[in-house]
Parts: C-alpha cells; sequence; structure tokens
C-alpha cells in the first residue's frame, strides 16, 4: 500500500524523546511515529467496534444498560467475596 505524508505537530521534549527512543531501536523517527499511530489505530479501531456493536445490541433490545449505581454494587460484592476467600 503507497505511503502518504501527513503532518503531525509535537513539542520539542516529545521529539526529543522519539530521536532517542528511535536511535536506540536503530530506527528513524518516522518509522517509530508511523508505527506508534498504526499502534494506536488498531487499538482504538477495535474499542470503537466494540462500543458499536454494544450500542446496536441495546437499540435492539439484546442487551440493556445497568444503572452505574448497579454496576459498582456489584463489582464491589464480588470484590469482597474474593478478599473473603484469600
Amino acid at each position: 500500500m503507497p505511503k502518504q505524508n501527513v503532518t503531525v505537530r509535537l513539542d520539542a521534549e516529545t521529539v526529543k524523546c522519539l530521536d532517542q527512543m528511535a536511535q536506540a531501536m536503530d530506527r528513524d523517527r518516522a518509522w517509530l511515529m508511523s508505527h506508534a499511530i498504526e499502534r494506536y489505530v488498531e487499538e482504538e479501531a477495535w474499542q470503537v467496534a466494540a462500543i458499536r456493536e454494544a450500542v446496536l445490541k441495546v437499540k435492539s433490545g439484546k442487551a440493556k444498560l445497568l444503572p452505574h449505581e448497579d454496576v459498582f454494587a456489584r463489582l464491589e460484592a464480588k470484590l469482597k467475596k474474593q478478599l473473603e476467600q484469600a
């Protein structure tokens, strides 16, 4: 797939860190930035897809939402049970 140039503005300290990391990895700054952005996009795309799927399930009635308080109450009960078993 052909590559495209894009412009990113970063503060001087971030560029300095990128350069140090690139040198330590025997890569250039462009490779490191490309690699980081590709990893970020992959992770975010997975999360966006999972959220989209969950919203569709709720809208179709195949799943339901729980109030925030109920979720935390369940988590606290589960944690308490695990601590009692330890």
